[in-house]
Parts: C-alpha cells; sequence; structure tokens
C-alpha cells in the first residue's frame, strides 16, 4: 500500500494541497482508509462530509487510534491546530488524484473488468490464473466505482506485478473516469445484460458505456470481449486503437476462444477449448462461469502463462462469496447462494444451472427482485417466471414485490400450489421449509438490495 511522507502526498495531489503546519512533512503515512473504525498504525484518514454525517467529527479520534494524518476539507471550520492535517478543498478529487499519481510511480501491469454480470467472478479466476507467475492484488469487495477504484490502487503494494481491477457504473462517463485512472493492459468487457436499464434506457445504450472501458487502455494492450454478444461484435472493431490485440470468447466457434465438450456436475464442469487438447475442470458452477474462464483466460495468455498450466490455477478456486456460492443446509440440503446481485441475463442462468444440475431428487427457486431494470420491470420479471422449465423445478417461491410478477409468469407453466409469493422473509422461510429435505437443491438469487442470504442463513 501507499507509503509516502505527507509533503509527497501533498505534491502528488496537486497544488491544492497544503500541509497543516511545516514540520509535519516528512510524516509517513502507511496507507488510506475512509472508516475511523478501521485505522491501521500510520493509516491517512480521509473524512467526508455526508448528508446525516461528517467524517470531520472523527478526525481526533482516528489519529488518537493510530493514523498517521488526516484530510481536512478547506470549508469545514475549526480545524484541530495540533494534529497533521493536509487541506484539501475536496477530499474525494484528491483521493483520486492521490491514487492516479501512485499508479503512475507504480511498475505495474493492470486488468480492468467491467461488464453487465460476471465482472467479480472473472476477476477471481482471472487473479487465481495469474497468481501461478505474478504477485498479483485484486479489487476487495464492491470497491469497484468513483472512491472504491482510487482505495483500491492506493492499497497496492509496491512490488505487486499485476493488478486485476473491477470496474462498475451506474452511468455514462463512470467508467470513463475509472479506466483513466487506472491505465489497464488489458481489458474484459463479459457481457451486456439489462442492469442499469432505467439509466442507460436500453441495452445498446448500456454497450456504450461498458465500452468505455477501451478509453484508458494502454498502447499495445489487449481487448477481450464476450464475442456472441453483437452490440459488442460490431462496436468494438470501430474503435481507434488500431494497436490494441482483440480477442474474443464465447460459446459460438466464431470466437478466438471457445469451448467444447462440456461436462457440467453437481461440483462444477469439465471442458476442452480450441486452444489446446488438455482437459480442464472448473469447480464452480454454471456454463456462464466457463465463460468467465475463458476470459480469463485470453487475459492469463496475453501474461504469457500457457494454457496447459491454467489448469493449475482452477484448482482450489474460490468465488466471492454469494456467487453460485454452493452450501450444505440442514439434514443435507444443499443451497447455493447466488443472492449478491440480479438482472435478467444471470438469474436466467442461475436458474438454468438448477434446472440442469444433477443428482437431486428435489429443485427449488428462490427468486427476488431484480432492481434498476426501468420502465419495463415488470415485464422482465414475467418473463423469467414464464420460462422456468416446469419439468426441472418442483417449487418457485419468490420474494418482494416484483418478484410477484416472476409468481405471475411461473403459474402459466406450475400448478398454482407450486409457486407461492411472499412479501414476509419470515414467512417465505417457514413455508420453504416444508417441502425441502436433504434430497433437495435450492437456488437463493435476487438484487442485493433484497438481502436473500437471510433466507440462505435460516437453511443452514
Amino acid at each position: 500500500m501507499i507509503r509516502r511522507s505527507l509533503q509527497q502526498a501533498a505534491d502528488m495531489i496537486g497544488p491544492d494541497a497544503t500541509l497543516s503546519s511545516n514540520d509535519i512533512g516528512e510524516v509517513i503515512i502507511h496507507g488510506v482508509t475512509i472508516d475511523s473504525r478501521k485505522i491501521q498504525p500510520g493509516n491517512l484518514f480521509i473524512p467526508f462530509k455526508g448528508d446525516k454525517t461528517d467524517g470531520h467529527k472523527y478526525v481526533e479520534a482516528a489519529i488518537q487510534n493510530g493514523a498517521a494524518a488526516s484530510f481536512w476539507q478547506k470549508d469545514v471550520p475549526n480545524p484541530p491546530e495540533h494534529l497533521p492535517l493536509i487541506f484539501v478543498s475536496d477530499p474525494m478529487t484528491s483521493i483520486q488524484n492521490l491514487a492516479k499519481s501512485y499508479r503512475h510511480e507504480l511498475d505495474i501491469k493492470v486488468v480492468g473488468i467491467t461488464g453487465s454480470n460476471g465482472k467479480t467472478s472473472t476477476k477471481d479466476i482471472t487473479t487465481n490464473l495469474l497468481s501461478l507467475k505474478y504477485k498479483v492484488q485484486k479489487t476487495e469487495g464492491n470497491y469497484n466505482n468513483h472512491l472504491g477504484l482510487p482505495l483500491t490502487v492506493l492499497s497496492l503494494e509496491e512490488d505487486t506485478d499485476v493488478a486485476v481491477l473491477e470496474m462498475g457504473m451506474s452511468g455514462r462517463g463512470e467508467i470513463d473516469f475509472l479506466t483513466k485512472l487506472a491505465e489497464p493492459d488489458v481489458v474484459v468487457i463479459t457481457n451486456i445484460g439489462e442492469s442499469h436499464l432505467q439509466d442507460l434506457g436500453s441495452r445498446e445504450g448500456i454497450a456504450e458505456a461498458k465500452l468505455e472501458i477501451l478509453n484508458g487502455l494502454k498502447k499495445q494492450g489487449r481487448i477481450v470481449y464476450f464475442g456472441d454478444e453483437p452490440l459488442l461484435a460490431e462496436r468494438i472493431p470501430t474503435f481507434d486503437k488500431p494497436d490494441a490485440a482483440i480477442c474474443s470468447f464465447g460459446l459460438e466457434d466464431k470466437n478466438s476462444l471457445y469451448p467444447f465438450e462440456i461436462e457440467e456436475s453437481s461440483t462444477g464442469s469439465k471442458f476442452k477449448i480450441n486452444k489446446s487438447d488438455k482437459e480442464f475442470s472448473l469447480p464452480i458452477l454454471g456454463k456462464h462461469n466457463i465463460l468467465n474462464a475463458l476470459a480469463a483466460m485470453l487475459v492469463a495468455d496475453y501474461f504469457d502463462i500457457s494454457y496447459e498450466k491454467m489448469d493449475e490455477g482452477f484448482q482450489n478456486l474460490k468465488l466471492t462469496n454469494m456467487r453460485m456460492e454452493l452450501l450444505e443446509g440442514q439434514g443435507g440440503l444443499k443451497v447455493i447462494n447466488d443472492a449478491y446481485n440480479a438482472s435478467p441475463t444471470s438469474m436466467r442462468a442461475a436458474i438454468n444451472v438448477l434446472q440442469s444440475l444433477p443428482g437431486f431428487k428435489h429443485k427449488v427457486l428462490v427468486l427476488g427482485d431484480m432492481l434498476e431494470l426501468g420502465p419495463d420491470e415488470a415485464t422482465f420479471h414475467y418473463e423469467i417466471g414464464e420460462e422456468i422449465d416446469a419439468a426441472a423445478i418442483d417449487y418457485v417461491f419468490t420474494f418482494g414485490e416484483l418478484g410477484k410478477h416472476i409468481a405471475q409468469g411461473a403459474k402459466t407453466v406450475f400448478a398454482n400450489e407450486r409457486v407461492q409469493s411472499f412479501l414476509d422473509k419470515s414467512e417465505l422461510i417457514q413455508e420453504l421449509k416444508k417441502v425441502v429435505d436433504g434430497e433437495t437443491a435450492v437456488l437463493v438469487k435476487a438484487s442485493r438490495g433484497m438481502r436473500l442470504e437471510e433466507v440462505v442463513k435460516a437453511l443452514q
């Protein structure tokens, strides 16, 4: 993580940053935090003014707890005169400037990953593959926005070889900002889905926003994209990146990398690829995760890791929590926890996993609201319900106001008693427990705001 003197940090931020006194310039900061409760010795504390609280109230406590220094926003009155402070006009802009300067000082390669679905899983798989040869750091948790990515950059060790950075967005211009700060050597676009339709209006708008990641790509870089998506296949060749190597992945054989001889099981998948004679074993569920693995393999290839060696990187792979996480429930029940996020694309993929999963006598879906889908959200939910295979699924339980539409769609293919809709989570859990046993697999999926992990915990 960043280790610089206060004077060096101020210089990296720019002329707006000034020290509270001349005699603190040699004070060393070691890392950055925005949470006064998580102070580590030597941290630079970054306070923010919010609608409900003001982080400046915690500056003194942060330094008492071991912080070396703190930002102080210039228009906030009564700065403590006895503490080491860096005065800035805007803490957000200043931390972004500090991160950008630190990025330029690091001798490091960067992989930038965006997409409507699969960013985090692709990040996790890519990190595992690159770790076969390099020291790698990745975005932790959901630190993938205008604040999270600078914090991730500032957490990088100076001897790290490759940083794998996730880039999220909710509107236009956000990916452009992130990629220009990170300056990636490789960019990955996992897919184009329906998330953020309420902000961007159409899948075409989402594609244009995701393609902003190309704006920061360094010379001689690599573009990795989902080639089965026409919105990407049509647009990427037109971008002004003549020196970039363009590689696609997908299920279709027109792509640079594609799989065949796919064999799915209750513990993961086996597959072959067109670039190698080797059979690969991926210990995570879902054909969509094979696609995420292909994207990661194209990144690893850029870093001169052979395809034959990549299977080693799949071993002991563990995705970030609540992404197709197979858990043991009460009495031998199996629970697939995919409750971190949801869109129609990822919802369909997860449902397909459960429908095709072998080895279970009973299968149950627990599905909640998919958020940020815009004016057609009810239709998207209804279509999910009516597409469920009633021959493969025993029961459908939904949660939330939008979940009602999933239930309505499901009732077009299921007998009514096999579909139940709830607005009370405790009632859902109570009824769910009546229909599951040790021979049952349950998939739990919804947008993060529905907090369906509470259902998962109730089944464990």
